[in-house]
């Protein structure tokens, strides 16, 4: 007699201990990010593309490196350092465009995407707020893909030097030189604070925007996020003859105080020539950004609770 009501009594047990279960925050956060990964390839595909071609083009190159390792020789050391960072340069800068055009249209489709293909109706039905998947979202260009875009860049310049140093003992030469002036230990900070903080933090009211315009947008995400900034332009331009917005956003784009730093810098990377973390980090720009930011992201967050599947 006491088996069928054991038997119902741990029945009715089961939901409970599962509901007790619960799954903390940090795993619904983090099981969202790869759920970005899952769905968009192009996070990690289009940067190893970009590499890939570097290399190519620097393999191709490869015939004529021992007459420039030649005349590289007969050159000052500066003229000599500049002439041997030149294809490392040119890799980093490749991919730093294809970092910022793959986290544009990555934004734009996010929060549209979802709503256009309406598996946002799916996502709902998970136990997944709408504050952790954007927030997730938002992770993506902002710590993510400046992480991503840094593993990629160190393995095809470190791809690049060992082929650069083939060519050269094959040629008979010593292959020291790109290994010894390149400072590849100041080179890898400098390359991971630029693309943290500039391509992420200075960036992410521009990445706040695009996910706001994608979480609005029914058509056409893209025009709406350009639309606007530009219609601002121009009233101002029409009604006080002036461009404080489009210098805003020019200053905003070429990375602030750090970013002029380093274009005077001829784009090196070396942190100890003109990087101030602690200046940067603490500037008004930097907090006002990330403030509107958050001003964006919390629209967004709203947006996606109330705005129905296309």
């Amino acid at each position: 007699m006491n088996t069928p009501s054991n038997a119902m009594r741990d029945s009715f047990s089961e939901p409970r201990a599962a509901a007790a279960a619960v799954i903390p925050p940090s795993q619904h956060f983090y099981w969202s990010v790869r759920r970005e990964f899952w769905e968009n390839r192009s996070l990690y595909i289009a940067p190893l593309g970009v590499g890939a071609l570097a290399v190519a083009g620097f393999l191709i190159g490869a015939i004529h490196l021992p007459a420039k390792m030649h005349a590289a020789s007969a050159l000052g050391p500066m003229q000599q350092h500049a002439l041997i960072e030149r294809p490392y340069i040119f890799a980093e800068l490749s991919l730093m465009g294809c970092m910022i055009v793959v986290a544009a249209f990555y934004c734009l489709d996010s929060l549209h995407g979802e709503r256009r293909d309406r598996s946002i109706l799916f996502w709902k039905s998970l136990p997944v707020s709408d504050v952790t998947t954007v927030l997730a979202k938002a992770c993506i260009p902002i710590l993510i893909l400046p992480l991503v875009t840094f593993v990629i860049t160190l393995a095809t310049q470190w791809i690049m030097l060992l082929l650069n140093s083939a060519v050269l003992l094959a040629a008979g030469l010593n292959p020291s030189p790109p290994w010894t002036q390149l400072m590849w230990i100041h080179r890898s900070v400098g390359l991971l604070y630029h693309l943290m903080v500039i391509h992420g933090l200075w960036y992410a009211p521009f990445y706040g925007w695009l996910l706001l315009v994608s979480a609005w947008a029914r058509h056409a995400a893209f025009l709406w996020a350009v639309l606007p900034p530009l219609a601002i332009g121009a009233v101002e331009k029409i009604a006080f003859n002036s461009s404080h917005f489009g210098a805003l956003l020019q200053q905003r784009f070429a990375g602030g105080p750090e970013g002029a730093a380093l274009g005077a810098a001829g784009m090196s990377t070396d942190p100890l020539v003109h990087i101030n973390p602690g200046q940067f980090l603490t500037s008004p720009g930097m907090w006002l950004g990330l403030i509107v930011t958050a001003a964006f992201l919390a629209a967004a967050m709203r947006l996606r609770r109330y705005r129905d599947p296309m």
